[in-house]
C-alpha cells in the first residue's frame, strides 16, 4: 500500500511532488547528493550546506584523532525505515552507515589515505574512494543528514495534500550544523499502520547516485594512465600492425589493482583527475526520473492529461466549482511542468498573511522554457492564480497577481482562466503590467492548456514548450 492509497489522496505518482513510496517495503530509487547540489534555490542551498557540514565535522574529528566523536556522528546514520528508499524487497531495512557499524566505516575512513591527505572532500567521494560504501549506504546517509528539512517538507506536503499529521512524534536524530551534534525532538508527522513516514521530493531521487567507482576508474583514471605508459614506452606497451601503440586497461588493473584502494593510490598521483570528474558531474548532473520511469518502477499509470482536460472543460464556471477547478489545474500543471517546477504551495501567504497566492512553485528548471526564463527574468518562484470565471478577467484580477511579485520571490506569474471573449484585450492588460514594471503575467485559457497537453503527448513527455515561448513573445514584444 502506497502513501496515496493509505491516505486516500485520489492521486497517483504523476500528480504528487513526493515519491509515493510503498509503506511496507522500499522503492528502488536513491537520494543523490549531486542532484541536491544541482539545485539553484535557497532550499537547495540549505540541503547542500547541511550535507557538507556533517561530512566536514566527521573528517575534522578523524584528523584531530577525536575518534569517539567521529564514531558517534556516524552511528546516527543508520536507516530507520521511514524513508522507504532502497533495494529491500520485503520490510524496509536500509544499509545506512550506522547499521553497517559505525566502527567499520570509521576504520575505513581512518585507514584511507584519501581522508588523511584531504583527497576526500564530499560524502559522495566515499563511493569512489572508500571500500564497502555504495549507492544504498550513501542514499541512507543523505536521508538521515537531511532529516530536519525533510520533516519540514513532509509537513508542508501534508498541508498541501490534506494528509493528517499526528503531533508529538519522535523525529529521530536531526543534524544541527551550528552545534555539530545530533538532536531529537517531538514533531508532527504522518503516522500509518506501518509507522511514521517522511516524504522525499521526487525531483531529488535517481536510479543510482551519480558518483560511480567503475565509471571513475575505468573512464577517467585508466585512460590517463594508458597515455602515460605509452609516452614512457613501458613494458606494458605493445604495437599493433598499424603501428599504433597500445596499453590495455586490463594490464593496468593487473599491475596496480582494481579496487578503491588502487583508485586512491593512483588518484593521489593525479589529483586533477578527481577534480575533472567532480567538475563533469557538477556541470552535467543527471536528470530527475521521468513520469515513464516512475510508472515502470512503481507499476502505476502515467499521467492522464487528456482525461483531466475532459474533466476541466466539463466543469461549470463560477464560485461553486472554484475549488474543484483549482485542484484540476494544479494536477495538470504539476504533471505538465515536472520536473521544472516543484514543491507547490497552496494559498501561499505573503505580507504577513494579508495576501495569498493560489499556487506557488519553486523553479528548479535545468533546461527548457522555465530555465530560459530564469536566465532573463526574476523567477525563483512561479506564481499561479486560477480564475474559474464565466466572464473576462479584468484589471483588478491582474493587479491581484502582480501585487504578489517581488524581486526576491520572483516577478513571473501565470493567470489561468476559462475562455474569454476578448483575448487580445487580456494580452494588452498583461503587456501594460509588464511595461509598468509590475511583473510579467502569462495568461492561459482552456484552449491554451489543450495545446500544451497535446504538445506534451506529441513529444512523449519531453516537450520543448514551443507554445509557451510563443505566448511569452506576445507578452514582451
Amino acid at each position: 500500500m502506497r502513501v496515496s492509497e493509505y491516505f486516500k489522496l485520489n492521486r497517483t505518482q504523476a500528480y504528487l511532488d513526493f515519491v509515493d513510496v510503498p509503506l511496507n517495503t522500499d522503492v528502488p530509487v536513491f537520494l543523490d547528493p549531486n542532484s541536491i547540489k544541482s539545485l539553484d534555490s535557497v532550499w537547495g542551498n540549505e540541503l547542500a550546506s547541511l550535507l557538507q557540514s556533517f561530512f566536514d565535522a566527521v573528517l575534522k574529528h578523524i584528523k584531530a584523532d577525536e575518534h569517539e566523536q567521529a564514531k558517534r556522528l556516524l552511528s546516527s546514520l543508520n536507516e530507520r525505515n521511514e524513508f522507504h528508499l532502497g533495494y529491500s524487497s520485503g520490510k524496509s531495512s536500509g544499509k545506512g552507515f550506522g547499521s553497517e557499524s559505525a566502527t567499520s566505516v570509521w576504520n575505513a575512513l581512518c585507514r584511507s589515505k584519501a581522508a588523511k591527505t584531504g583527497l576526500l572532500q564530499d560524502l559522495e567521494d566515499t563511493a569512489l574512494l572508500i571500500n564497502g560504501i555504495g549507492t544504498d549506504m550513501i542514499s541512507d546517509a543523505v536521508c538521515n543528514i537531511l532529516r530536519a528539512p525533510l520533516i519540514k517538507y513532509t509537513q508542508d506536503m501534508c498541508t498541501y495534500y490534506d494528509i493528517p499529521l499526528t503531533p508529538n512524534v519522535e523525529s529521530g536524530p536531526m543534524w544541527n550544523p551550528e552545534k555539530g551534534i545530533w538532536e531529537d525532538a517531538l514533531v508532527p508527522l504522518p503516522i500509518t499502520d506501518f509507522g511514521k513516514v517522511i516524504f522525499i521530493p521526487k525531483i531529488l531521487v535517481r536510479h543510482k547516485i551519480c558518483y560511480q567507482f567503475d565509471q571513475y576508474y575505468r573512464h577517467y583514471l585508466l585512460p590517463v594512465m594508458q597515455a602515460e605508459h605509452i609516452q614512457a614506452e613501458t613494458s606494458l606497451v605493445f604495437t599493433l600492425k598499424s603501428g599504433e601503440k597500445k596499453v590495455t586497461k586490463k594490464s593496468l588493473m593487473k599491475k596496480y589493482g582494481k579496487d578503491k584502494l588502487a583508485a586512491v593510490e593512483q588518484t593521489l598521483l593525479r589529483p586533477h583527475i578527481l577534480e575533472e570528474y567532480r567538475e563533469a558531474k557538477a556541470t552535467s548532473p543527471s536528470s530527475p526520473l521521468s513520469h515513464e520511469a516512475f510508472s515502470e518502477i512503481e507499476s502505476v499509470e502515467k499521467p492522464d492529461l487528456e482525461g483531466l482536460y475532459s474533466e476541466l472543460i466539463a466543469l461549470p464556471t463560477g464560485r461553486d466549482t472554484a475549488e474543484q477547478y483549482e485542484v484540476i489545474i494544479e494536477k495538470i500543471l504539476s504533471a505538465l511542468f515536472y520536473p521544472y517546477l516543484c514543491k507547490p504551495t497552496k494559498q501561499h501567504k505573503i505580507h504577513e498573511g494579508r495576501k495569498r497566492i493560489d499556487i506557488t512553485y519553486i523553479n528548479e528548471a535545468k533546461g527548457g522554457f522555465f530555465h530560459w526564463l530564469s536566465l532573463h527574468y526574476s523567477c525563483a518562484h512561479i506564481f499561479v492564480e486560477c480564475k474559474n470565471y464565466g466572464k473576462d478577467v479584468t484589471n483588478p484580477e491582474m493587479d491581484q497577481l502582480s501585487g504578489r511579485f517581488s524581486p526576491s520571490r520572483g516577478q513571473v506569474g501565470i493567470l489561468i482562466c476559462r475562455d474569454v471573449d476578448n483575448k487580445e484585450l487580456l494580452y494588452k492588460r498583461c503587456i501594460d503590467t509588464a511595461k509598468d514594471q509590475r511583473g510579467f503575467i502569462l495568461p492561459i485559457v482552456d484552449t491554451d492548456l489543450e495545446h500544451l497537453i497535446n504538445e506534451h503527448i506529441d513529444k512523449e513527455g519531453n516537450p520543448s514548450f514551443d507554445f509557451l515561448y510563443t505566448l511569452w513573445s506576445k507578452l514582451i514584444n
